[in-house]
């Protein structure tokens, strides 16, 4: 099993989005990869998230269980299959949960490589005080250096740790509120909210938000307004257009359409597609299967590197 300590010895944020971006780079097309199925259970969520790049292939068998924070355990549970490509045979079982921590946050940096400016330090805005609050944290200051960071979150002692926690990597932090965003160059947001976290009119023209917290398509961290001013951004528009929210409800709403999407991650990672100026950029991810094997495959290959 390759668990959560042993992931973060062989494979830092950084090199995590530099497996997807080569993926991308590599010619992958994140709209052909298969659709994440999903099975409702008493006690959430179960999901099974296929995919087959190159050498490997490998399977996620995931649960989200709502009500398990009041038990004290992970909302998000699982495990990983990483299987040889040509014969799929088992190689490796990774924690699922853990991989999820890594992956999701790499998607992000890899968009935010791309859609923030790069002459200055950033002013971060962070929603959510759970471990993809803090992997995003690293994840970020790995892509961008940061002029400080306010973090949000229904938890004032939770906000206030992670808040501690960044200030421990160098980057001036404190608790703040939702206003916050008005002065952020980048605003993260991790949270399991089903409504709207912050006014999204206060965000200014040169920001960029990244939303990573759902894959439902009646759930968003973003609000109407916000997202028919921004230039939106998506791992894929297939994807995007089943599950999430963000996106679904203001169509719904009629105040985008389909064709409000501006690009796709590939795009911008290989530079067929040139970030907008002069409105924010919204990146709205819902986790895909290609995006577990690459650094599942990642994962494994340093761990044989190191053996």
């Amino acid at each position: 099993m390759i668990d959560a300590p042993a992931m973060g010895r062989l494979l830092t944020p950084a090199a995590a989005a530099d497996a997807l971006a080569d993926v991308l780079h590599g010619g992958f097309d994140p709209e052909a990869a298969p659709p994440r199925t999903s099975v409702a259970v008493p006690a959430g969520e179960l999901l099974l998230m296929p995919a087959a790049l190159g050498p490997y292939a490998g399977v996620k068998i995931a649960g989200v269980a709502p009500g398990n924070a009041a038990l004290g355990l992970p909302r998000i549970t699982g495990s990983y299959l990483l299987l040889d490509g040509p014969t799929l045979r088992p190689l490796a079982l990774l924690d699922g949960a853990a991989l999820t921590e890594l992956r999701t946050p790499a998607v992000s940096a890899l968009a935010v490589r791309r859609l923030t400016p790069d002459d200055r330090p950033l002013r971060l805005v962070l929603f959510g005080t759970g471990p993809q609050a803090y992997g995003h944290l690293e994840a970020v200051l790995a892509a961008r250096p940061l002029a400080g960071a306010v973090v949000v979150g229904r938890d004032a002692i939770g906000a206030r740790t992670l808040a501690g926690y960044a200030r421990s990597l160098g980057v001036p932090a404190r608790a703040g509120t939702p206003d916050d965003v008005a002065g952020a160059d980048l605003v993260v947001c991790c949270t399991t909210a089903r409504e709207p976290l912050f006014d999204g009119a206060l965000v200014a023209p040169g920001a960029t938000v990244v939303a990573v917290g759902s894959h439902e398509p009646d759930a968003r961290e973003t609000d109407t307004a916000f997202v028919a001013r921004s230039a939106v951004y998506v791992e894929a528009r297939g994807a995007a257009l089943r599950e999430a929210g963000d996106l679904l409800v203001p169509t719904a709403e009629g105040a985008i359409g389909e064709d409000h999407i501006a690009g796709d991650l590939a795009e911008l990672v290989t530079g067929r597609r040139t970030p907008a100026a002069g409105r924010p950029r919204f990146f709205k991810s819902v986790g895909m299967a290609w995006e577990d094997l690459a650094v599942a495959g990642a994962l494994y290959d340093a761990a044989l590197a190191g053996a």
